[in-house]
């Protein structure tokens, strides 16, 4: 049984599917990949599906959870990947590992449509730098290239 991650945050709705799509296309088939909010916002931010459409990622399909809906699978390790959903975060049974990496929220930016999308791009690109790392890790840690 393949370990299983889950990535938080409040309202997954941006970060945590960002981290979640990149986790899984780095990652491969290594572990089972979710995300999910204390605060579901009920959708998927529309900006956080363009940018990772243009690095060839599609998370067109993910939706926006509640993390109770986890409670009761076997999670191996906790990311937040912002403040608010680390100081929610249940513990989770079976659960061996916790991280914390936060991220700005891009769904906040304000400006043009073209500044709006340059911030989203900044925090995937941020988030596409920690979850790529951690994904090698993951490799290395099995004796994996990568």
């Amino acid at each position: 049984m393949k370990p299983s991650v889950l990535i938080l945050c409040t309202g997954n709705s941006c970060r945590s599917h960002l981290a979640e799509g990149i986790l899984r296309a780095a990652a491969g088939d290594l572990v089972e990949v979710h995300s999910a909010g204390s605060k579901p916002a009920g959708y998927v931010h529309p900006k956080a599906i363009v940018v990772m459409q243009e690095i060839g990622l599609d998370i067109s399909s993910h939706t926006s959870k509640h993390m109770n809906e986890f409670l009761d699978r076997r999670i191996t390790t906790v990311i937040t990947v912002c403040g608010n959903a680390d100081q929610a975060c249940p513990m989770f049974p079976g659960q061996v590992n916790r991280h914390h990496w936060g991220f700005d929220d891009p769904a906040h930016a304000t400006g043009t449509e073209e500044q709006i999308l340059r911030e989203f791009r900044r925090v995937r690109d941020e988030i596409k730098k920690v979850f790529g790392a951690y994904a090698a890790g993951l490799r290395e840690g099995r004796g994996l290239e990568g």
